[in-house]
């Protein structure tokens, strides 16, 4: 099983992806699941889903008994060539806006808010005291 077993390519793989003809590669290995589509727990359509893809993840997510995995031995085809799997994009967070410690112009901006309309309310009551002509 080790040294004559055949190197498949993702392209070949991914070209078995119906009910008639599915392979799915796990932990670097290649499975002619064909015949076993029809008595998955989960159902055919999660095995046609992990075509044209490595399926380790979430063959793994699911979290198979050891009997499961001991059946899969006669699914073995082959291994498949790593060079040909596109390598995981790792995630990257979104850029966030710098945070400003400081804060002062948001402190002065929210002071001003503030006093600005109680300065312009002053001055109106005392232009409006100051002009109010007295009864003669």
């Amino acid at each position: 099983m080790g040294s004559d077993s055949k190197a498949f390519t993702l392209a070949e793989v991914s070209a078995h992806n119906s009910r008639k003809d599915c392979w799915l590669v796990i932990e670097g290995r290649v499975y002619d699941v064909t015949k076993f589509l029809e008595d998955h727990p989960g159902g055919d359509e999660v095995l046609l889903s992990a075509t044209g893809k490595d399926a380790t993840d979430d063959f793994e997510d699911v979290g198979h008994s050891s009997s499961a995995r001991a059946m899969m031995d006669e699914f073995y085809v082959g291994d498949i060539d790593t060079a040909t799997i596109p390598a995981s994009v790792k995630y990257t967070p979104p850029k966030q806006p710098h945070y400003n410690q400081d804060k002062t112009p948001e402190f002065i901006i929210k002071i001003l808010q503030f006093l600005v309309p109680l300065i312009i309310l002053g001055v109106a009551v005392g232009v409006r005291f100051y002009t109010k002509s007295s009864p003669a």
